[in-house]
């Protein structure tokens, strides 16, 4: 056993199973994709750490404990088209395509989407669709969707998000308020999502998904 595959049997007995994640695909997934391959090279010795990983520009490759509970709640199903937003260098496509039917994943930065379409490649993932282009519009032309993850912190759920999502479809997402975050898992009913409270996690707010602010005096 390489020490990079040791270590991802570390990170999913220390930090996904005592987080109450328990559903095999999530283990068997996060036991096979190298998520070292998806941590720019400096950066590679904390690619199995339980924090976020800081990537710059504010964005993070979020902390295993916190991507696994999100797919737990999310409850991806064999058959299910899930649309995966922000993904930086797009480890989570990889853990969310050993799952699902298929991913579509969208991130704005340029730099980042190459690495994430560089690393997919690299392991031989091909049902993930990577697009370039700005996370809070979504990629509606390959919708609805049975599943909706959002890859950082939102204040706001875009309506442009809410309409891509399939009827009972679910959505989860991490809502920031100030330092504080928790994850949400909303479900699609008519024209509107209800949302409940799953866990607490955080990160930072994504560009386009902060709420506005009003002028105070």
């Amino acid at each position: 056993m390489s020490a990079f595959a040791a270590r991802r049997t570390v990170m999913v007995d220390t930090q996904v199973r005592p987080s109450d994640v328990t559903k095999l695909p999530i283990i068997q997934a996060m036991l096979t994709i190298p998520r070292e391959r998806f941590v720019p090279g400096p950066m590679v010795e904390a690619a199995y750490i339980g924090e976020n990983v800081a990537l710059g520009g504010g964005r993070v490759l979020l902390e295993p404990r916190t991507l696994a509970k999100m797919l737990d709640t999310l409850d991806i199903k064999p058959s299910d088209l899930v649309l995966d937003l922000a993904v930086a260098t797009g480890y989570s496509s990889a853990v969310i395509a050993h799952m699902a039917q298929a991913v579509v994943a969208v991130e704005a930065d340029e730099s980042l989407a190459a690495e994430a379409g560089a690393a997919l490649e690299s392991i031989g993932v091909t049902n993930v669709a990577l697009e370039t282009g700005a996370p809070t519009a979504g990629a509606p032309e390959h919708g609805p969707y049975d599943a909706i993850i959002v890859e950082g912190g939102i204040e706001v759920f875009p309506a442009a998000l809410e309409s891509q999502v399939k009827e009972g479809g679910r959505v989860v997402a991490i809502f920031m308020q100030g330092a504080l975050g928790t994850v949400r898992l909303g479900v699609r009913h008519g024209d509107g999502i209800r949302w409940r409270d799953a866990f607490n996690a955080t990160a930072p707010v994504l560009e386009g998904f902060a709420a506005e602010r009003g002028f105070a005096l």
